[in-house]
């Protein structure tokens, strides 16, 4: 299995549906499971984090004209360019980001935001910002629905034992709990791997107060899938 497939996907698996909401994952043989998600704000579609397909567009149309186009990773620019361009519309972008911009095509248009995407209700709040990462979170406290691109996952290399939201390896001694934390959401949507659509609150709680204690089994766990079988 390849842990990335960059050529444009042909088809797409569709995850995370619900009533406002959808999910697709572009390349489900890839182990990356990088997860793209759209949601229906007052009929209008927000596409998260896109990784572009095929069809793509029949997907969103269920739900709406699209709006924008939000990258809450840096490293998450993907096919955001390619899907804004193609629906005339901005890429957002957490005012926080740095040299974000500057990687997109000159001809995008940007929109920056800042505690809320636009008018549409939905919280932003800053996960990570250092110089090697910077991540924003979205949470529709009406709804239900929370967005974490990277910080928390549920492809097979973010979790261990049952868990079903699983810390990034790499920010397992810090997990996001103070931003993270207080929230109550009805599902988390994330940037790998399907999503929680129940218990979701549950799943965070466990995920970020068993993310220290677990971190030596996940290791040892990434270090038996490098082995040779």
């Amino acid at each position: 299995m390849s842990f990335r497939i960059d050529e444009r996907a042909t088809d797409f698996q569709e995850i995370d549906r619900f009533d406002g909401g959808v999910g697709w994952i572009a390349h489900p043989d890839e182990r990356m499971r990088r997860a793209s998600h759209a949601l229906e704000i007052d009929g209008e579609v927000w596409v998260i984090d896109p990784v572009d397909a095929e069809e793509l567009d029949d997907l969103l149309a269920e739900f709406g004209e699209v709006a924008g186009v939000v990258v809450l990773l840096d490293r998450h620019k993907r096919d955001a360019a390619s899907v804004a361009d193609r629906h005339d519309v901005p890429v957002y972008l957490p005012d926080f980001f740095e040299g974000v911009a500057e990687d997109l095509p000159e001809e995008t248009p940007i929109a920056r935001f800042d505690d809320e995407l636009a008018d549409t209700g939905l919280q932003a709040y800053t996960v990570v910002d250092n110089r090697f990462w910077q991540e924003a979170a979205l949470y529709d406290p009406d709804g239900g629905t929370l967005v974490v691109a990277e910080s928390l996952g549920a492809a097979d290399y973010f979790c261990v034992r049952d868990e079903r939201l699983g810390v990034h390896p790499m920010r397992r001694a810090v997990p996001p709990r103070s931003t993270l934390g207080g929230l109550r959401p009805e599902r988390v949507l994330v940037g790998h791997g399907s999503g929680v659509l129940s218990e979701a609150t549950a799943a965070l709680e466990d995920a970020l107060d068993g993310s220290r204690r677990r971190t030596p089994l996940l290791y040892a766990k990434t270090v038996r899938s490098l082995l040779p079988v």
